[in-house]
């Protein structure tokens, strides 16, 4: 090879190291870039709600922690969401006895339901006396028979005796309720939009909105409530401000009112079944 040409083989060397050097640098920087914006929005503070639900079911009884119920955060004013707010308030609504008596439950299943303010029978464990015995629900009966035969065995047959429940006593009520839920989130969505929050109370009454930005938002349940013989929805406003991202902002509700209650629902009479 001449010493030309061993020169420019030489110099072609040199210019593709200096590429793939450059390429190399110019990776890493992009991808130090991007991993400083995943740090900034990961590091930008953000709004902390806690939500607490205390409710009376009579005057006369006292304030207890309102268990497993679904709240929803939506973005926007309650005037910004005037439409959807009047669609949560017409909407009709079959109660919880009325549904599995149209269904044909036993006064047993809906006595056992009540007893916990269960909307299916996933919502606790189906005991042995709830099986057999004076407190036996029939449901409950020929569905842990039916698991028994399927299974061998008694334990596995009470555990998974859901499955041989007809389907609109076992889980249709709450089917029922999130055919209608699902229909206002959409609406929730199409005119805010932005996402809607959705979070559920603990057996204290207590759920956590987090990652909140400032901003007003409508806090709501979007299906009524049942307390006793009253139905209660909520639809009230909340102001996250830039002073509240530093901390956790309380914010309780209620059906009666109080000087700490933020938002106290509307209670209409449960209507008679149909």
């Amino acid at each position: 090879m001449s010493r030309n040409g061993f020169a420019q083989k030489l110099l072609s060397g040199r210019q593709s190291l200096c590429v793939c050097v450059s390429v190399v640098m110019f990776s890493q920087a992009l991808l130090n870039h991007r991993g400083t914006e995943n740090q900034d929005a990961t590091a930008r503070p953000s709004g902390v709600v806690r939500l607490r639900a205390r409710v009376k079911l009579t005057d006369s009884a006292p304030l207890r922690g309102l268990a497993r119920k679904r709240f929803f955060l939506i973005h926007g004013s309650l005037e910004q969401n005037r439409a959807l707010v009047e669609a949560i308030e017409r909407q009709p609504l079959v109660t919880r006895d009325c549904y599995y008596t149209k269904n044909g439950a036993s006064p047993a299943l809906i006595e056992w339901l009540k007893e916990a303010d269960c909307e299916s029978v996933y919502c606790r464990d189906v005991e042995q006396d709830s099986i057999a015995g004076s407190k036996a629900v029939p449901e409950f009966a020929m569905a842990f028979a039916a698991s028994e035969k399927e299974f061998g065995n008694a334990t596995t047959a009470r555990k998974w005796l859901t499955t041989n429940l007809p389907p609109n006593l076992r889980d249709g009520f709450y089917r029922d309720r999130k055919g209608v839920i699902d229909a206002l989130l959409k609406q929730a969505q199409a005119s805010s939009g932005a996402p809607v929050q959705s979070v559920m109370t603990d057996r204290n009454g207590t759920a956590f909105f987090t990652d909140l930005a400032p901003g007003t938002y409508v806090i709501t349940n979007l299906v009524p409530t049942e307390l006793g013989q009253t139905l209660a929805t909520w639809n009230c406003e909340l102001q996250i401000k830039a002073d509240d991202l530093a901390s956790e902002k309380p914010y309780l509700i209620s059906n009666r009112k109080d000087r700490l209650v933020k938002c106290v629902a509307v209670e209409k009479p449960a209507p008679p079944c149909q």
